[in-house]
């Protein structure tokens, strides 16, 4: 351990000491931050099953219905200190509802002629905190450097994101289009300048997962202009207030990019590298090399886009089969939106693969004449 400190420089030191602090501060935080919170929050100390009722619905599906006696003590507001006593119940499936453990933290509502309690939702904070610290321990393990300015460029696009939507929210004659279009200029530019630093490789990122984006967003227009969006369901977002194809294109415009962006890195590293081992390389064998590079990671990328959209469809997907509901209606109902957005986002994967590859050519070029 000793020999270890001694090898690090105080640079090193400092950033590691600033990531200690920092895990430890936010696990004390969000376990007393209680205060902080306008709604009571409750840890629940006693918790005690006092019924159970199984059910056979009409499709012959069982179900259990639990009643737990919960007793909590109130952790914040004006009734903070004070024991309450809460009914609780939930089901086997657990979908809405959920079985409480002395420990566990609850918003309640409190009612004042009773005082008694009606859970609203659970804390979850500090399980939250200790994932998102996991996620950033392994990039930072992996990355050193570069992870933790991938998680630096996440947080900034985060905030930028949350400020996007508030933008919208605020000023709803401006186009969620142009706000996300925006948007995503500013998350590709930042990270990959953060990751990568200034140099050919970032520039033919940028201008690939641009382009690369961009193209996927028009081609999917002319398909639904086409088409007259016959096939697309857009029952899903009937509870929005706006126009659900703006939101559908939005949302395709930002899904589509992150995969983008991971091929036009993932290619222009590869060019560069190629060069940079054999600065005398052939620009038709460099070409070649770019391709058969792209064919590899075309399909794969391709799945992870669908497998990505397809998945947050299984619960209602699920719910439609267990009511007996017919095959064609369930996948067209649920899925017809997630399949367009991947098959539009698979298109924006296989143009960026010809736009990296003679992006990163032309820069190459201009080295060359430079030399």
């Amino acid at each position: 351990m000793k020999t270890w400190i001694q090898k690090q420089t105080k640079k090193q030191l400092f950033i590691y000491f600033l990531i200690v602090a920092s895990f430890i501060g936010s696990i004390i935080f969000v376990n007393y931050n209680h205060a902080f919170y306008d709604q009571p929050i409750a840890k629940v100390t006693g918790a005690t099953e006092t019924d159970r009722t199984e059910t056979v619905d009409q499709h012959q599906n069982q179900d259990i219905t639990v009643t737990q006696q919960i007793t909590a003590t109130v952790k914040n507001g004006s009734y903070k200190g004070e024991t309450i006593d809460i009914t609780n119940e939930y089901s086997g499936s657990h979908a809405y509802d959920h079985a409480f453990q002395p420990g566990d933290e609850v918003f309640v509502t409190i009612d004042d002629s009773t005082f008694t309690g009606t859970i609203e939702n659970v804390k979850r904070d500090k399980y939250l905190i200790l994932v998102a610290w996991l996620f950033i321990i392994v990039l930072l393990a992996v990355g050193k450097k570069q992870g933790l300015l991938s998680v630096i460029s996440l947080a900034v696009n985060a905030v930028i994101l949350s400020f996007a939507l508030d933008i919208y929210l605020q000023n709803s004659d401006i186009s969620l289009l142009i706000i996300c279009g925006i948007s995503i200029v500013l998350f590709t530019v930042i990270s990959l300048l953060m990751v990568n630093g200034m140099n050919e490789k970032t520039y033919t990122a940028i201008i690939a997962t641009l382009l690369g984006t961009l193209s996927s967003l028009l081609i999917a227009y002319l398909a639904l202009f086409v088409t007259g969006e016959q096939g697309l369901r857009y029952e899903e977002m009937s509870f929005l207030s706006r126009n659900p194809q703006t939101v559908f294109m939005a949302g395709l415009l930002i899904g589509s990019l992150g995969a983008v962006m991971d091929v036009a890195i993932t290619m222009s590293s590869s060019i560069f590298e190629l060069y940079e081992k054999n600065n005398q390389i052939n620009l038709k064998t460099l070409k070649a090399s770019g391709i058969d590079i792209g064919k590899d990671i075309m399909g794969t990328m391709t799945n992870i886009l669908f497998f990505a959209y397809v998945s947050g469809s299984i619960p209602m997907l699920l719910l439609y089969f267990k009511n007996a509901s017919p095959l064609g209606f369930t996948l067209s109902m649920n899925l017809s939106i997630e399949l367009a957005r991947a098959l539009a986002g698979g298109i924006g994967i296989v143009l960026t693969i010809p736009i990296a590859i003679y992006t990163s050519i032309f820069f190459i070029q201009r080295k060359r004449a430079r030399t």
